[in-house]
């Protein structure tokens, strides 16, 4: 299945997603910052040791789909995204540095139950969720996370914060048009073979609510009881 208007369910799935985004947005607190010109280093900081926490959970969650599904068309979809994963976290890691970042304290910092809702929430489904979950969650994950970061380097160029070249390579990567259809493909065939389509909108919906979780993590400071940046 590859022609668009064969995935008449799947299309349904992500405009009853719209509707609920249209009607209560999940909102972006690090670019709420950054409306106000209130970004900083320690922001991005935060940002980049979050996300290097969510590889690790994601390459983890998506050896997991393979394996509970070894098929078509689930399995090419997500070796390719694990590939994607796989080589975008030595590029994130090319930040640490020159963000002053002490690599002896990646994976260990930031914390809390907000940094680490989206390793959760894919790791969750990556155990219980079914074909169409897993895939609708994917979907919706690329179509929110990567235009947010655009809108964050953005603004970090409005605002004329000083970041390392490092940092605009990651960020700047951009959605994949291929992979959100291939996306599509799998929530179109999990929904065909019986999968409950109010259950894929509700697991994704949580998902798009973990991903609220990781921007309000990375937009957080002076968190109670948390140690500073690199202690």
């Amino acid at each position: 299945m590859t022609a668009t208007a064969e995935l008449t369910l799947a299309t349904s799935a992500v405009t009853e997603l719209q509707r609920l985004r249209d009607r209560s947005p999940v909102g972006n607190r690090l670019l709420d910052l950054a409306e106000v010109g209130g970004l900083t280093l320690e922001h991005l900081r935060r940002l980049v040791g979050i996300e290097l926490q969510c590889h690790v959970a994601e390459l983890a969650a998506y050896g997991t789909v393979i394996a509970r599904f070894p098929d078509s068309p689930v399995v090419g979809l997500y070796l390719d995204v694990a590939r994607l994963v796989y080589d975008a976290h030595p590029k994130l890691l090319a930040c640490v540095r020159p963000l002053g970042m002490d690599p002896d304290a990646v994976g260990r910092w930031p914390y809390g139950l907000d940094a680490q809702a989206f390793g959760g929430c894919v790791s969750w489904l990556a155990l219980h969720g079914g074909q169409a979950d897993n895939a609708l969650a994917l979907h919706t994950d690329m179509t929110v996370y990567f235009p947010g970061c655009q809108v964050l380097l953005d603004a970090v160029r409005a605002q004329g914060l000083e970041v390392p070249a490092e940092f605009v390579s990651y960020y700047e990567g951009g959605q994949s048009d291929e992979l959100e259809l291939r996306a599509l493909e799998v929530v179109e065939y999990g929904l065909r073979h019986g999968e409950d389509r109010a259950t894929a909108i509700n697991r994704a919906r949580r998902l798009e609510e973990s991903i609220g979780s990781f921007w309000k993590a990375a937009a957080r400071t002076g968190q109670a009881g948390e140690d500073p940046a690199w202690a």
